[in-house]
């Protein structure tokens, strides 16, 4: 189904965005704002890519990303647009983050205040206390260097790279998110809760860069919120904005290839034949997709085949989405997000990144927007998405057609001896998305669910650029391309995205008009 807006009586410069998940609805917008006449094309039938929805007999199913963070990324690109981000969407502040929960009963609440934090720092752990109050100075410098500097701008230059390397020393980008929370804290399960968040990004906490570790700041500091109606709420107003810019939404559309003529994009051709020319062409589609699928008949020096294949890929997920009857006043101690730590942390890790075995035992992350959002669900019902870190498809060798019923049983059985008793006789309608299924809906590389590690040789410069290196006028976002994947990181691309281009030019009538 495709939705217009009335157009403009002048025909501006036109881009064509591939892909409507969060960065190419951002890069769209931005476009919007610049005076192009943008259309946006994805095969699912409606925006948000993996930031979408599915319904089933009442129960609505965020499918993706669940957590917000940094807003003011989200209302400085509505404001760009001339728009008022709290207008469209109702943002809710969480006071509780998320409880980690282990094995032995213990448990800890991440919350914004300080205070608070050290509390449960010092109920754990009271030797820690000083090591933790490092671990959040470390976080903040690493947010200001990492992300506000390094991750709002262009890193396609050899140079761009070159110059920070002293920074990145100072901050020994080379330690681990783990080494590093291991430097500060010596409780194991502290250290489990200061090194965990590059698994939310698909990287392996004991290989990816310490620069990560600003995730801890920015949730600290900018508190982790919910979008009523979910992630796929926020995309809804992000197509709100783009058709009131004059842009075009057509879904249910799949990109066959982008167009290349004298090493320019010039357009795309839709899997039914159909052409469509454009001055400029933004991907969001993977970055291993575009250069692999859709640039396969142009030839590449940099993104060849075999230098996609050589990236490590971040991890797969395996996701039970599920519904249950008469359950709203039930399991009172379970908030909003909650994480369940299974008996092993290293060698889980290592099972996941690089032996490929799904292993017998897990580690779960159980989503319940229900106790936020009515929305989710009939009245005295709740809705649930428990996630689980697998092997991607490279790597792996389970045969998903016949493991998920199994895999699926162990998780229920996990669920209710840690956090839902009774679970099962509760359950409802159900959706499951494998790494197959990764692969197949979203067109990601061995049903990765975050595209390209980011690991430090995999990170900035080393990946692909938002300028593509291949083909001129070629631009890429999302998790795939700089700064990397996270929802504040696919909005941040499309603003790294949008300094590479330069404003449409005025209509010709318009400088007529302006000469006289």
């Amino acid at each position: 189904m495709t939705y217009l807006a009335p157009q403009p009586p002048e025909s501006p410069s036109t881009a064509i965005v591939i892909g409507a998940g969060m960065g190419g609805l951002a890069a769209a917008m931005r476009l919007g704002a610049k005076g192009y006449k943008v259309t946006v094309i994805d095969r699912l039938d409606m925006p948000g890519g993996r930031g979408s929805s599915i319904s089933k007999d009442g129960h609505r199913f965020d499918l993706g990303p669940t957590i917000v963070t940094v807003p003011q990324g989200l209302r400085a690109l509505w404001a760009i647009c001339g728009r008022d981000f709290d207008a469209d969407v109702d943002l809710r502040a969480l006071s509780d983050f998320y409880q980690i929960r282990w094995q032995d009963g213990s448990h800890f609440t991440a919350r914004s205040e300080t205070s608070a934090m050290q509390a449960e720092v010092a109920r754990l752990s009271p030797r820690d206390v000083k090591g933790y109050a490092k671990f959040l100075k470390d976080a903040e410098a690493r947010y200001w260097f990492g992300y506000e500097n390094l991750g709002r701008r262009s890193m396609g230059r050899l140079m761009d790279i070159i110059k920070v390397l002293p920074t990145f020393a100072r901050l020994r980008a080379d330690r681990s998110v783990y080494a590093h929370a291991a430097a500060r804290v010596k409780d194991e399960r502290l250290r489990f809760a200061l090194s965990f968040h590059p698994l939310f990004i698909g990287g392996d906490p004991f290989h990816v860069t310490s620069m990560y570790i600003l995730v801890s700041h920015l949730e600290k500091e900018f508190g982790v919120h919910y979008a009523m109606g979910g992630v796929a709420a926020i995309a809804a107003g992000m197509a709100k904005v783009i058709l009131s810019q004059g842009g075009t939404l057509q879904f249910n559309a799949d990109i066959d290839q982008i167009l290349v003529q004298n090493g320019r994009a010039v357009g795309v051709q839709l899997a039914d034949g159909q052409r469509l020319a454009a001055d400029i062409v933004v991907s969001n589609a993977d970055a291993g997709h575009t250069y692999d699928h859709l640039l396969r008949n142009t030839p590449r020096k940099r993104w060849t085949p075999a230098k996609t294949a050589s990236r490590r890929w971040s991890m797969s997920l395996f996701v039970w989405y599920f519904g249950t009857k008469g359950t709203a006043l039930k399991w009172r101690d379970v908030g909003h997000h909650t994480i369940v730590v299974g008996p092993r942390y290293r060698d889980h890790i290592k099972d996941i990144f690089q032996r490929g075995i799904l292993a017998e035992d897990m580690s779960l992350y159980v989503h319940r927007p229900s106790v936020t959002d009515p929305t989710v669900a009939p009245v005295g019902d709740d809705t649930f998405y428990v996630l689980s870190p697998v092997p991607h498809l490279g790597i792996g060798t389970t045969d998903w057609a016949t493991e998920a019923e199994t895999y699926k049983a162990k998780m229920l059985k996990v669920l209710e001896e840690r956090l839902l008793p009774g679970l099962s006789q509760h359950l409802g309608p159900e959706v499951v998305l494998t790494p197959e299924d990764f692969k197949s809906r979203y067109r990601s590389p061995y049903g990765a669910g975050f595209s390209i590690e980011p690991r430090i040789l995999q990170s900035a410069y080393f990946r692909p650029h938002n300028i593509s290196e291949e083909v001129e006028n070629l631009f890429l976002v999302g998790a795939g391309t700089h700064p990397g994947a996270g929802l504040p990181g696919v909005i941040s691309s499309a603003e790294v995205t949008d300094s590479l281009i330069a404003p449409a030019p005025r209509p010709l009538r318009a400088k007529a008009l302006a000469a006289e």
